[in-house]
């Protein structure tokens, strides 16, 4: 059982760390007017695998005692009942922090310091209002019964948006940093499970509200401080 519960939980970070659920296939260079023109189908692309993660949040949300996210819950309380540890905590701003830590030490990102941070501060303001929505409108028990607002998981989609960031910013200069970025945030929802703090339907939920968010916030954002036109990759 204890195989069962493990492989489950590999699965779903696996699941999460997939970078099509965060970014669109890399494409050739090429000159643009603004400096995020983004083309109609990588948009649909995040948009789909954000409502994918979403609805798969919202079907496994179901509360009959035979339903995915209590059958998990309950494999984890009787092999792992002790496991607990406060890493979630700090995890979920780890991509951030490395994005204005790279820039900091001489490796520039994508877009300069005003607007990146303008960008961030818009697309933590939607995922924040979106979580605290949902959870006062669901109500939903948390495994452990401490309170009444785990759907969706706010640490997830943190983690989720905070990867988001750091993969638009730097996927242009480390082809492999949406895995790293992903993976910390997937390791983030497979924890909040871990420590009994929530359900895969509020970990799912909250992964699609995370990428979505800091995407949308890229998406609209106007770039009023920069002059020149750089050459950047599409989305």
């Amino acid at each position: 059982m204890l195989n069962i519960l493990i492989r489950r939980l590999l699965a779903a970070a696996l699941l999460l760390s997939c970078p099509a659920f965060g970014q669109e296939i890399p494409q050739a260079k090429f000159s643009i007017d603004s400096m995020y023109h983004l083309r109609p189908l990588n948009i649909r692309r995040t948009v789909y695998a954000s409502a994918t993660l979403m609805l798969a949040g919202f079907l496994a949300n179901g509360n009959g005692e035979e339903g995915l996210k209590k059958e998990l819950a309950e494999e984890r309380n009787e092999h792992i009942p002790s496991f607990h540890t406060g890493i979630d905590n700090y995890l979920q701003f780890a991509p951030i922090a490395i994005a204005y830590t790279l820039d900091a030490a001489g490796i520039p990102s994508r877009t300069d310091i005003r607007n990146r941070t303008a960008i961030l501060i818009k697309g933590e303001a939607m995922m924040i209002s979106t979580v605290a929505l949902l959870k006062s409108t669901t109500h939903q028990l948390r495994p452990d019964g401490s309170t009444y607002n785990s759907f969706p998981s706010g640490h997830t989609a943190q983690a989720f948006a905070a990867a988001a960031f750091l993969s638009e910013e730097y996927k242009h200069r480390f082809r492999w940093m949406p895995y790293a970025a992903y993976s910390m945030a997937s390791t983030v929802g497979a924890l909040r499970i871990a420590n009994n703090r929530h359900y895969i339907s509020d970990v799912l939920l909250g992964a699609g509200i995370g990428i979505l968010s800091m995407k949308m916030a890229y998406w609209t954002h106007q770039y009023k401080w920069r002059k020149k036109k750089p050459r950047v990759e599409p989305f």
